[in-house]
């Protein structure tokens, strides 16, 4: 099984190279298999984003994400 992470593109390099907001990381990420400007959600997968998300699918994904990682503490 495979896992892409959402994050919000927050800046795109030379090199099609895009810093990527996950929310407690940004990370720089390969934007040569979508077309997507800053601001815009994508998901990640193995440092290249993969997919490109709205906004609302992109912010609810990560909350789930989130859910997840919490009831992993407990």
């Amino acid at each position: 099984m495979c896992i892409a992470i959402p994050g919000e593109v927050i800046e795109i390099k030379e090199g099609n190279i895009g810093v990527v907001d996950f929310g407690d990381l940004q990370q720089e990420v390969r934007l040569d298999l979508v077309d997507v400007r800053v601001g815009e959600f994508v998901l990640v997968h193995v440092g290249f984003a993969i997919q490109r998300l709205s906004r609302e699918e992109g912010l609810e994904t990560r909350e789930v994400f989130k859910q997840v990682y919490a009831a992993m503490e407990d």
